[in-house]
């Protein structure tokens, strides 16, 4: 099982996502076995520097968080995190966030931000049963969640 975090906070960061995307999540973390997260971000929390980086699990206080369980086998489950695994130390992909307002395609396999990241590991490990028809960079935190709704089993953690 893949289980996927999706949050909020009431920093203007988390706030402009907000607007931005018409919805309440402005963040993602996959949450591995030990309750770490795992994802990317802009900023440095709890002494962990920005990028994509394992974070405890109270690295942030958020205002609402959802944690989303996605039923699959094994296998997608070792794929996915073998995947995230070697992206960690890359850097954060502020250029792509832009890209949102410009509406192109500045994907860099080499940064990440948050929610790009998380779909193309569930791209990578063969989660979703096709390719999806936009690239991963153009996906929001709100888009995540829709994207993995059919599968998923909620929890409020916050």
């Amino acid at each position: 099982m893949i289980k996927l975090q999706f949050s909020s906070a009431t920093d203007l960061g988390s706030r402009v996502i907000q607007f931005y995307e018409r919805g309440w999540p402005s963040h993602v973390d996959a949450v591995r076995w030990d309750g770490m997260l795992l994802g990317a971000r802009s900023d440095v929390h709890a002494g962990v520097p920005a990028g994509v980086q394992l974070r405890p699990p109270d690295y942030k206080k958020f205002n609402r968080v959802e944690i989303v369980k996605l039923p699959c086998s094994h296998g997608v489950e070792s794929l996915f995190w073998d995947f995230l695994n070697t992206q960690i130390g890359k850097p954060y992909d502020k250029k792509a966030i832009v890209a949102f307002a410009v509406r192109r395609d500045w994907r860099n396999p080499d940064q990440w931000f948050c929610s790009e990241l998380i779909v193309s590991g569930l791209e990578e490990s063969g989660f979703f049963p096709r390719k999806l028809l936009i690239p991963a960079n153009e996906v929001t935190p709100r888009d995540n969640l829709i994207l993995v709704s059919p599968w998923r089993y909620t929890r409020s953690a916050a």
